[in-house]
């Protein structure tokens, strides 16, 4: 056994009950009332990195919730790895749904139930404990390293754009981590490769000056709601082909060994749709079913209103008709080009006797891509196959993490999505959960991979 291995089994028991200390702390970020708690997780945060030898460590605002930085620069010749992870948390609610208090974590079978457990506090804290291990058995680390931890990403990491472009240099590093991430299962290691960026529009139709009677009225005018629906009807397709001129221009095609990767993961068309209730799969034509959902753009209607809403019948002809759209976008594809495109859309199709105004919300990531064959990638893959004893899948999600595309802009690095979270730990849902398994079992990972990285030089990191 090896002196970190030695040291992280002697102190994993202390390490749990530090896991149960800090999901003690409701850092909710989306709620005012726990402003306090997020700036209390911070603190929380700042002080386990100095307990485990990392300098440097400070709270830094940022107009928002709070980051916290730290470094330990000694290994000279080293390259800098960046490490990255959040400790806010999503609400609660519905609490009646919880087994135990949300922030009253409890061990039950090998899992450690709490909000947060699983994203992200334990996951952020494995990085923390398994650098303390080697610098304790070891008296120094095999690379240079920086952290960023932040208490915003549940709500978009609002602030982190200007945040990061005004610390740029401090910043600075050749390769980040995320422990923001998961594994495919417990017993089949994934790294990920792709996560769509988005961008979101409101729609608003109106037509009179105010509701009318619909019997001295209706057929005279333009109904504002059926103008709305003949205008998000030619959004797309019947087959689900996305119908803006210009939406697909910029996205690089899928190569035959991109689709060969995806293909080679296991997929149960029918079982998927019977596990979210649907009675067959639906999308554009020429993609397969996880295709579409990982690596081909969307466009979905969110929410539509307008009109009488109540029960029984209001013989009204509404004023007005609203609906809200996001777009999940793939690599090459620009949030603010892309709802420029839709805008122009909307304004070539509007139906005469109304007006048409369509305008872009803040909600916006850019898509990430990162190739497998990237020296991080590689290392990592390396280490997953020794834990695991398989290689990892490579995978891509539809979901989008602005902090990934964040580092890539402000930064000039890519980030190896790199934590041990599983799918079914109910994150963002009641009776979130995290497996204490994965917890050591990340705090190993780290720690080798840490030392394989220092087979790298900057340059090649930075790709």
């Amino acid at each position: 056994m090896l002196p970190w291995q030695s040291y992280l089994s002697e102190h994993k028991d202390r390490f749990v009950n530090e896991l149960l200390d800090f999901l003690r702390i409701p850092s909710i970020s989306s709620l005012p009332e726990h402003t306090g708690d997020v700036k209390h997780a911070a603190e929380w945060v700042a002080r386990r990195l100095e307990a485990a030898g990392i300098e440097h460590v400070q709270i830094m605002p940022t107009g928002g919730h709070p980051v916290v930085y730290g470094d330990w620069m000694h290994a000279l010749g080293q390259p800098t790895i960046l490490i990255y992870g959040h400790f806010d948390v999503q609400p609660v609610d519905p609490l009646h749904l919880w087994s135990s208090p949300p922030f009253e974590p409890a061990i039950h079978d090998g899992r450690v139930y709490a909000r947060g457990a699983s994203d992200d506090k334990g996951n952020m804290l494995v990085p923390i404990l398994a650098i303390e291990a080697l610098l304790r058995s070891m008296g120094a680390l095999p690379v240079n390293i920086k952290f960023c931890f932040e208490g915003q990403e549940e709500i978009g990491s609002p602030q982190l754009p200007v945040f990061l472009a005004a610390h740029h240099n401090l910043f600075a590093c050749d390769l980040a981590l995320s422990a923001d991430s998961g594994q495919w299962m417990d017993d089949q290691p994934a790294l990920l490769l792709g996560l769509k960026g988005l961008c979101a529009l409101q729609i608003d139709v109106t037509g009179a000056g105010s509701d009318l009677h619909s019997g001295l009225y209706g057929g005279s005018i333009q109904n504002p709601i059926h103008a709305l629906v003949r205008l998000l009807d030619s959004l797309r397709s019947p087959e689900g082909k996305i119908l803006v001129d210009g939406f697909y221009d910029d996205i690089a095609p899928l190569s035959d060994e991109d689709r060969a990767a995806i293909a080679a993961i296991p997929f149960d068309e029918a079982e998927y749709a019977a596990q979210i209730g649907v009675p067959g799969v639906f999308g554009e034509p020429g993609y397969s079913t996880r295709e579409r959902a990982w690596v081909r753009p969307t466009l979905e209607v969110n929410g539509i209103w307008g009109g009488f809403q109540g029960d029984g019948v209001k013989t009204v002809l509404p004023n007005a008709a609203h609906a809200k759209i996001t777009c999940r976008l793939v690599a090459n594809q620009e949030p603010d080009r892309i709802a420029e495109l839709i805008i122009a859309h909307m304004e070539r199709h509007a139906p005469p006797g109304a007006t048409v105004n369509a305008y872009q919300q803040d909600s916006r990531a850019m898509p990430y891509l990162m190739s497998s064959d990237h020296p991080g990638n590689v290392a990592a893959a390396a280490v997953l196959t020794e834990l695991y004893g398989k290689p990892p899948y490579y995978i891509r999600l539809g979901g989008s993490v602005p902090i990934l595309s964040l580092f890539l802009q402000y930064l000039k690095v890519y980030t190896v999505s790199f934590g041990f979270a599983l799918n079914d730990e109910c994150f963002h849902a009641p009776n979130e959960f995290y497996r204490l398994s994965n917890f050591e079992r990340g705090q190993e990972a780290y720690c080798m991979l840490l030392r394989r990285l220092a087979c790298h030089t900057a340059a090649a990191l930075r790709g």
